[in-house]
């Protein structure tokens, strides 16, 4: 059964980058309701919101997606936004498409420098995790400068708003978001302290 599950989610990432090419000038003409929020280019100026400049195109297409499907279906599936599902709920296939491939194609705006401290913990957890704690270092999916793996499906993390970062580990851990692909981001987040967490968002955000 653990096969069959891995399987499939091998086939849906494959089928969900299948529908990640899109039209980047097409998807200009079409983010202008993402100004607001995310910035004309995707470096959005308001830290609670992600930056998505430079993110890759089929992570882009599968939250979209998935913030379509929570509004389609009232929160029971997908992944849950008072925001951005109202705003992907009228989106078709090939606007998303459309729009992830505009975002993937803009260059991410350096993140904030962080200090000695935060650089000497922070790299410690990134790069070598804790296993007293059965904490994975998050660079085994993540990559030595933050810049994930397109084709797993692992988004890039490097430069993105600190307090952004520690709000989505934050809801990994208190499983009030769980559309990570088998749970793998919630069975990592469920050990780190809050302090980690700071630690980490600090870390990552500055990573070179």
């Amino acid at each position: 059964m653990k096969k069959f599950a891995v399987v499939f989610a091998v086939l849906s990432m494959f089928s969900t980058l299948a529908q990640a090419e899109g039209n980047p000038e097409a998807g200009k003409a079409k983010a202008v309701t993402c100004i607001a929020c995310h910035g004309a280019d995707g470096n959005s100026p308001i830290e609670m919101y992600p930056k998505i400049a430079g993110q890759h195109t089929g992570y882009l297409v599968k939250q979209l997606m998935e913030f379509r499907q929570a509004a389609k279906t009232g929160g029971q599936e997908g992944r849950n936004d008072p925001i951005m599902s109202g705003m992907a709920m009228a989106l078709s296939d090939e606007d998303i498409a459309d729009v992830s491939a505009y975002f993937a194609s803009q260059a991410i705006s350096e993140g904030p420098a962080a200090d000695a401290a935060v650089q000497e913990k922070g790299h410690q957890l990134y790069m070598g995790g804790d296993a007293s704690r059965q904490i994975t270092a998050c660079v085994a999916c993540h990559g030595v400068k933050g810049e994930g793996m397109g084709l797993a499906g692992y988004p890039a993390l490097a430069d993105q708003h600190p307090a952004y970062l520690k709000a989505q580990l934050e809801k990994f851990r208190s499983g009030a978001r769980n559309n990570d692909m088998n749970g793998m981001m919630a069975g990592v987040a469920k050990n780190l302290s809050d302090e980690d967490i700071a630690i980490l968002a600090q870390y990552i955000s500055a990573i070179e």
